[in-house]
């Protein structure tokens, strides 16, 4: 039996619209699907906009290899579409001396992902780069950086349009089925009104919070069952006035959570988060009541701050294969060899360093796909 489209990807997120780019400059019919009337409305546009070096991720793990492999690709394409981007650097801070052991880790950890370019630094040296900054020691990141997510969403679709792909917004895929013909066949309308069908070869799951309940929905007689989504919220608060940074200050991570560190945007604005909230459900309210218990841990690596400059900027949602205090697994890009079903590919958890990895992502979800 024909189907529909050769191709279809769900979701129009950073890594969704990498893939269907991918695909597209390969030659394959390609369709993305999005519930929503804006790309890259969740996960990909409430987030940090920072360009990961690579240096907090297991070795030999997808988010050590496709963040290091990710962060060369995206900034060469940024430069080719003329997408705002820079590596703007990293400063890492430990705040006292019972931090060192987790910095000198942190510095060992990336060289073994092959992020060579760390620079150690006294506290007068770091003074010396970032005179606000209040640490022990520090690493300097040279290849972190900063991007417009925006504008780099906007550049993957505009080339998979021009290299054929199509990009349907408001079209909500409620579920999928495998058919007795090898096809896939799709339930997409919007919310209270009349469904409609869709075929294809090919599927792509890239939908972000929302891919463990619509991977459910295949029930792949291979016994294949998607790992579940738990959701973490963090509140970015943004600082009023001039900057007291001109890179990014990370400190110390606190188990999973990279703490509530300060990032320049591309227009030099400064910002404190995410801050992280478990919770059962997606709901992007802000609760800036929050911030109080914060505050402590901002000045550790910032004294100076003026806590009457912060003001609430946005929220985000971060989707993880992991609840609160369990190992942070990996990456989970489900392909044949998973689930034993050709011309599938289930991505889940793709969160940090999601973006910066997206380009490297595309690739290693091509290649699951090319043998078919």
């Amino acid at each position: 039996m024909q189907a529909d489209v050769e191709t279809i990807v769900i979701g129009a997120g950073a890594v969704g619209l990498a893939i269907a780019r991918a695909l597209a400059l390969g030659g394959q019919q390609v369709m993305v699907l999005e519930q929503h009337d804006l790309i890259g409305s969740e996960t990909s546009s409430r987030n940090s906009e920072v360009v990961h070096a690579g240096i907090y991720y297991p070795t030999g793990s997808l988010r050590a290899e496709l963040c290091v492999e990710g962060k060369h690709e995206m900034y060469r394409f940024c430069e080719r579409h003329g997408v705002p981007a820079r590596p703007c650097t990293k400063l890492l801070v430990a705040t006292g001396t019972e931090q060192l052991g987790k910095l000198s880790g942190l510095h060992k950890t990336a060289i073994a992902n092959g992020v060579e370019d760390l620079v150690e630094l006294t506290p007068k040296q770091a003074r010396a780069l970032e005179p606000e900054v209040s640490c022990v020691a520090a690493l300097l990141s040279p290849s972190t950086g900063i991007v417009d997510s925006h504008a780099y969403m906007l550049a993957l679709q505009g080339e998979a349009e021009a290299n054929g792909a199509q990009v349907v917004l408001q079209a909500h895929v409620r579920a999928a089925r495998r058919s007795a013909d090898g096809l896939f066949r799709l339930e997409v309308g919007v919310d209270g009104g009349e469904a409609s069908h869709i075929t294809c070869r090919r599927l792509v799951m890239s939908a972000g919070l929302h891919a463990s309940k619509l991977a459910d929905t295949l029930e792949l007689d291979t016994g294949y069952r998607p790992p579940p989504t738990y959701y973490a919220v963090g509140q970015y608060y943004a600082l009023s006035g001039r900057s007291p940074f001109s890179r990014h200050i990370y400190p110390m991570p606190q188990g999973a959570w990279l703490g509530l560190h300060a990032t320049i945007d591309i227009g030099g604005r400064c910002k404190f988060g995410p801050d992280i909230e478990w919770i059962p459900e997606i709901d992007y309210a802000f609760k800036p009541e929050k911030l109080a218990q914060f505050l402590d841990f901002i000045r550790s690596y910032y004294p100076g701050l003026d806590a009457s400059r912060l003001h609430p900027d946005y929220t985000g949602i971060r989707p993880k294969l992991y609840r609160d205090g369990e190992p942070v697994p990996d990456f989970a890009i489900h392909g044949p060899q998973t689930h034993g079903t050709e011309g599938l590919v289930i991505l889940l958890g793709i969160e940090s360093p999601g973006l910066t990895a997206s380009l490297a992502i595309a690739r290693k979800v091509e290649a699951m796909l090319s043998a078919l």
